[in-house]
């Protein structure tokens, strides 16, 4: 289905993605995802092939955990590809996974990556728990992201403009199908019987810790933003997307400035995926855990296939003839 000279998108799933045990099965049969494991247990300070091994769900749901160890996975499933021979000629992420399409365009290290997303993450849970504890500090009262499918997003935006609900964002800009919305657990909840009204045909809430890209998480970028400064950042040796813009990075100092814009700012992926359609690209691969972006790409109408890598037998099937 796929041979190294391919013109393919790398495309790099974010929180949510997150399983027990994902990337367990490269760490021995790769030795460039051996070298990543090492480098996430020393960004996180913490023995990683354990973590994986041992956790469940809803500890791997918390952003400190799940922001390294999906980025780990990434880049396990992307060091595997390279090992085939396959290399990306173009990379994108959707939120948490720009880190590891950053890495696979040249513009910071591996190492540097995984110690950002730790930051990244720490810096989130913290102000997730902020808000949570001002809301209550029960489970009901955690902050999140819902799902809102069947409506067109200028729908949902709309939506969220006219509904004058404190605190409701329109955050990741998925699909044609869907849109997913950012609050606070008071905020999601009124919301939604609104967008059913509305035509919603479902509105689910997603196995993430907060309410990322919304303006409530502008004191995790306060906080974060140290941290990128002073990490360097390389012009991209090859196309990369950003969520921000929905347009192709130029350099690696407008790839910083866009990192940070990120934690607050909406996930533009239609667009994301109408550029790298428009390179002529034959095919994608969602580059790590869950199948989430394959969807998307399939509800953006175009006609590249896209396919699963996330597992190292997903990887090794792509390759068979």
């Amino acid at each position: 289905m796929v041979n190294k000279t391919m013109k393919a998108a790398f495309l790099f799933p974010g929180q949510g993605a997150q399983y027990p045990g994902m990337a367990l099965d490269f760490f021995g049969a790769s030795k460039a995802a051996a070298e990543l494991f090492t480098l996430a247990s020393d960004a996180m300070g913490k023995d990683v092939e354990a973590l994986l091994r041992d956790s469940d769900a809803e500890t791997l749901k918390r952003s400190d955990i799940a922001q390294p160890t999906v980025t780990l996975a990434n880049l396990c499933a992307a060091a595997f590809l390279r090992e085939r021979d396959l290399l990306p000629a173009c990379v994108a992420g959707h939120s948490l996974g720009e880190y590891a399409a950053l890495v696979n365009a040249g513009v910071i290290s591996p190492g540097n990556c995984l110690k950002l997303v730790t930051a990244r993450g720490k810096a989130m849970q913290a102000t997730v728990e902020r808000i949570a504890k001002q809301s209550g500090g029960g489970t009901d009262s955690a902050p999140g992201m819902a799902a809102v499918l069947g409506l067109a997003p200028e729908q949902v935006e709309a939506l969220v403009k006219s509904f004058g609900i404190a605190d409701l964002y329109a955050a990741n800009i998925n699909s044609p199908k869907q849109v997913v919305v950012s609050g606070t657990a008071a905020a999601l909840a009124a919301a939604q019987d609104k967008f059913k009204e509305a035509g919603a045909k479902r509105v689910l809430r997603l196995a993430v810790a907060g309410p990322f890209h919304s303006p409530l998480m502008a004191e995790a970028a306060d906080a974060f933003g140290p941290a990128l400064e002073s990490t360097p950042f390389k012009d991209p040796a090859i196309p990369l997307f950003s969520n921000v813009s929905g347009k192709a990075v130029s350099s690696g100092a407008e790839a910083k400035e866009l990192a940070l814009k990120q934690i607050t700012s909406p996930v533009r992926w239609i667009a994301e995926e109408s550029a790298i359609a428009a390179l002529g690209i034959e095919a994608c691969l969602e580059t790590g855990p869950g199948k989430a972006l394959q969807g998307l790409w399939k509800d953006s109408g175009s006609e590249v296939p896209v396919f699963a890598a996330g597992k190292l037998e997903e990887i090794e099937a792509l390759f068979e003839n």
